[in-house]
């Protein structure tokens, strides 16, 4: 068998956030394999991590990239292709691609072959005077998102990228987790809200709006949400575990038994597997309901946010 390595273990490795691992699994970039509640990545998924390590670095937004690979499939009628294999190149603060079986750097953006770099005009004598794009801003939110005293600056960015992106429903979900943080409950709240009202079926906004509604004291609304998350997203171990601390709120021990059982199922050795397993025992006594599991920091958030 390959050898594989868990989301932490590559993010050690590479020395990457995983907000921002699953920030990139969110768009596609990368798809490691899902099994008992957690991602596992391959030595070709650490290559593409390496890769879009590099390209970020250059301020070049994981999105752009996204949208890069797309527009090489859709021209060049080649589906599914995969980061680790296209050569990519960085130029001028754009990305280009060598496309499988070519020579040629090709830009997908302008649906061109590139110049000979020596008579391209270099773009980054003018490009300190542009300002800075939606995506620009969402990179730089998520680098403040590793230190908490940075939370406050990232948020603001996560703003700034909704002001000219309201529609961008993981930047409304990564800033109500950095206001979490912050313990701005009511804020966050209202950021889930929004993103659930962008999308419905987005599992992540369901589950870290339940979770801040079961904070609240909103257990009907939170059951409502959680249970819509885990419908959404039926391997999320967390989502089963927080929609089972909820129904044991409800007083209904029954449903929260089902959902022990589906944590355990789906994360028998989980770090909150003990936790489920005690519950087990003791769901037919009253006790006072352990308190949720915080939704973690980023991409989901991010999970940057909680996972996907």
């Amino acid at each position: 068998m390959l050898q594989t390595f868990t989301r932490k273990e590559a993010g050690r490795i590479l020395g990457v956030q995983e907000t921002r691992l699953r920030y990139w699994e969110r768009l596609g970039l990368i798809q490691p394999q899902a099994r008992w509640g957690e991602r596992f990545y391959s030595f070709s998924d650490l290559v593409t991590l390496q890769t879009l390590q590099r390209l970020t670095e250059q301020k070049i937004p994981a999105r752009r990239v996204q949208r890069a690979i797309s527009l090489i499939e859709e021209q060049f009628e080649m589906p599914s292709l995969r980061l680790h294999e296209l050569r990519t190149i960085e130029h001028g603060g754009e990305i280009l691609i060598v496309p499988p079986g070519d020579s040629r750097p090709f830009d997908p953006i302008r649906r061109q072959w590139a110049l000979p770099f020596e008579t391209v005009p270099n773009p980054d004598n003018i490009r300190p005077m542009a300002a800075q794009t939606p995506e620009e801003l969402f990179e730089t939110a998520l680098r403040l998102e590793s230190r908490p005293e940075w939370l406050p600056e990232a948020a603001e960015n996560y703003r700034r990228v909704l002001d000219a992106a309201p529609n961008w429903i993981e930047a409304h979900i990564n800033l109500g987790v950095a206001l979490y943080q912050m313990g701005m409950t009511d804020d966050a709240l209202a950021a889930f809200l929004s993103a659930v009202k962008l999308d419905p079926a987005n599992g992540i906004s369901r589950y870290n709006l339940g979770c801040v509604l079961e904070e609240q004291g909103n257990i009907s609304e939170a059951i409502e949400h959680l249970c819509a998350a885990a419908r959404l997203m039926p391997n999320h171990a967390d989502a089963h575990f927080n929609l089972a601390l909820a129904y044991e709120k409800s007083g209904d021990r029954n449903l929260a038994r089902a959902q022990w059982l589906l944590y355990l199922r789906h994360a028998p050795n989980g770090p909150w597997a003990e936790q489920a397993r005690a519950h087990l025992k003791q769901c037919s006594l009253r006790r006072k309901p352990s308190e949720p599991i915080p939704f973690p920091a980023k991409s989901v958030v991010p999970q940057k946010i909680a996972e996907i």
